[in-house]
């Protein structure tokens, strides 16, 4: 039985988590991966507000190097998102006894949930969120790194990205270095994933986002699961942070998504 809060001890590496709403062996949880600078406690009242309107348990974790999760070693290698979905992710599933349950993932995030669902047909998984994914690297979101690189420094964001990693240097160095290294465009594509995707997606992006235009969720349209068990959606005037920016129709878009559907991908009338 998990508390609310706690920690998971997984590989050597001591994992922040955080359950909002009540677990039922007949419903699914939905499990929350976030962006590159983010950690449960960045996700804010947006788990509560989707465990309630799904009437889901919601689990957020913070990875290794974020939130008050254990430090990592810097640099960072350039595939630490395939990594952590292949060597963290699963270990995380088996310790919180994930046996039913919905992969929403930002950003970063939404590239580990990617990578996982296309690494392994997991029949646990009832359907996947990518908001904001990235599947490759493109020039507009390497300027916007580059640009929080130079707000790190000289600016703000170190404070403000303080209140929530306790190892905040790793934290940002970790994902900045890693993103702006030359040879990143190689070692983290991960297009090869989208078509192995067996389980329902959902992809749901901003048309403002900042960090990846609409080529990245064309991806998705690239084989695998198709027809009703695949849907977009796009958020007019809404930058790379759908969930904080557009709250209410995030989470109707979701839970509208994961309702359960019949066999063949319909939903019940």
């Amino acid at each position: 039985m998990l508390d609310a809060r706690g920690f998971l001890d997984i590989g050597g590496h001591r994992l922040e988590y955080s359950l909002d709403g009540a677990r039922s062996g007949a419903q699914a949880t939905i499990v929350l991966l976030h962006e590159g600078l983010g950690c449960a406690g960045l996700w804010g009242g947006f788990r509560r507000q989707l465990s309630r309107a799904a009437g889901m348990a919601v689990f957020a974790y913070s990875r290794e190097g974020y939130g008050a999760s254990s430090a990592v070693e810097l640099p960072r290698p350039l595939d630490y998102m395939q990594r952590h979905a292949r060597e963290v992710f699963p270990r995380v599933l088996d310790a919180v006894g994930a046996n039913d349950f919905v992969l929403v993932g930002h950003s970063d995030g939404a590239s580990i949930a990617a990578a996982y669902a296309g690494g392994r047909d997991d029949p646990r998984l009832r359907s996947i969120v990518l908001i904001a994914p990235h599947f490759f690297v493109e020039d507009s979101a390497l300027a916007e790194i580059a640009k929080a690189k130079i707000a790190y420094e000289t600016q703000d964001l170190r404070a403000r990205l303080a209140r929530w990693h306790i190892n905040v240097d790793v934290a940002f160095r970790g994902w900045n270095d890693a993103w702006l290294d030359p040879d990143f465009g190689a070692a983290f594509d991960i297009r090869v994933c989208a078509p192995r995707i067996r389980a329902p997606v959902l992809a749901l992006q901003g048309a403002a986002d900042q960090y990846g235009t609409l080529a990245q969720i064309d991806v998705i349209d690239s084989g695998g699961v198709d027809g009703p068990a695949r849907r977009r959606v796009i958020l007019p005037g809404v930058k790379h942070a759908p969930h904080r920016e557009a709250p209410e129709e995030t989470i109707a878009a979701i839970v509208e998504f994961i309702r359960p559907r019949a066999p063949g991908g319909r939903r019940p009338a």
